[in-house]
């Protein structure tokens, strides 16, 4: 009876649109951040949970030296985190940069949320606020970052990003002074070393489609001091809106932020873009001006479903990310190819 077989096949949609959901997915292979996001959901948590605890997770680890303490360096020695977090259902966002001395830079973003009406705080200030909400004050600098620091010192500041300055940026050390000639257009150097750009963007969705993003960094590696990359601006770093999905981004964020890479991808999701689709389209964005842009972004839609997008360049080929969801049950590295 054709009836009841259109009946098994809508019951068989049904049961596979459960089972997407809930789902965290993560850029980079960090796998506990994913699992510490699973576990905040399993226990009952709210989806801002999840996100929180996964970034704290990577910020806890320093994942790949470019998150939490003891990363990144800046032209000053110092390590600095920029964080946020996003809530899809109200669209409320907590957000921190060029944060000083705390370590747990997405739980002040979160305080920010909470406990203020701004988006958005910065600098000393913000470690103010974050010492006021009861967050330890301690140095982020390790023997790590000090060599890295020291290194760099010994390499004539090697490299940076200044340009249209003297003495030559290319040669030597400030303190600089600009140039008095007329400001040319600049490519990103072709030496860019992705390593000193990774950051955790994560998205979690409930089981009844919330959606809630978030993001953590220690930024550029020898950055000029205070400088904010894309990761803790709304729509740049991450984006989460209910009524669509979630979108998050990775890479070259002083490239990546001039195209909300994340608000953009949402919104194509929201017009009907699978998440594969809409993360290709937002990359294409940037490629088309800056075609040997570092970067990346995974997408993923209320229905549960997920993709993810890079640009391909010398050295980066395939971008690794994590997805937990009932399917899989546990964290699981995916990669995809990038065009």
């Amino acid at each position: 009876d054709r009836s009841v077989i259109a009946k098994c096949l809508f019951l068989c949609q049904i049961l596979k649109f459960d089972s997407a959901l809930p789902l965290v997915i993560n850029t980079w292979n960090f796998e506990n951040a994913a699992n510490a996001a699973w576990s905040a959901l399993q226990k009952g948590g709210s989806v801002l949970d999840a996100v929180e605890r996964g970034c704290s997770q990577c910020e806890l680890e320093q994942c790949d030296g470019s998150v939490g303490f003891g990363g990144s360096p800046d032209e000053r020695g110092e390590t600095t985190l920029d964080a946020m977090l996003m809530n899809g259902d109200t669209m409320e966002v907590g957000a921190v940069a060029d944060l000083r001395r705390v370590k747990n830079a997405v739980g002040v973003a979160r305080a920010v949320m909470e406990h203020t009406e701004h988006t958005f705080i910065v600098g000393e200030s913000a470690t103010i606020f974050a010492e006021n909400m009861g967050f330890m004050s301690e140095d982020l600098s390790t023997n790590k970052s000090i060599a890295i620091f020291s290194q760099w010192l010994q390499q004539n500041c090697q490299p940076n990003y200044r340009k249209n300055v003297f003495p030559d940026p290319s040669k030597s050390c400030g303190p600089y002074k600009p140039k008095a000639k007329l400001w040319k257009p600049k490519n990103p150097k072709g030496n860019f070393d992705p390593s000193s750009h990774d950051t955790i963007g994560m998205i979690a969705i409930g089981k009844n489609g919330q959606v809630a993003a978030a993001t953590s960094t220690n930024g550029a590696t020898h950055k000029i001091p205070g400088r904010v990359g894309d990761s803790p601006v709304a729509g740049a770093g991450a984006y989460a809106d209910s009524t669509a999905g979630g979108a998050a981004a990775t890479g070259d964020g002083d490239i990546m932020m001039r195209f909300l890479p994340s608000f953009l991808a949402v919104d194509l999701m929201r017009n009907g873009a699978q998440p594969t689709v809409a993360c290709k389209m937002a990359i294409s964005r940037i490629k088309k001006y800056y075609p040997n842009f570092f970067g990346a972004i995974i997408c993923a839609n209320t229905t549960g479903g997920y993709g993810a997008a890079c640009n391909k360049r010398p050295g980066f080929s395939q971008f690794p990310f994590m997805v937990v969801n009932p399917q899989t049950n546990q964290s699981q590295l995916q990669k995809v190819d990038c065009f």
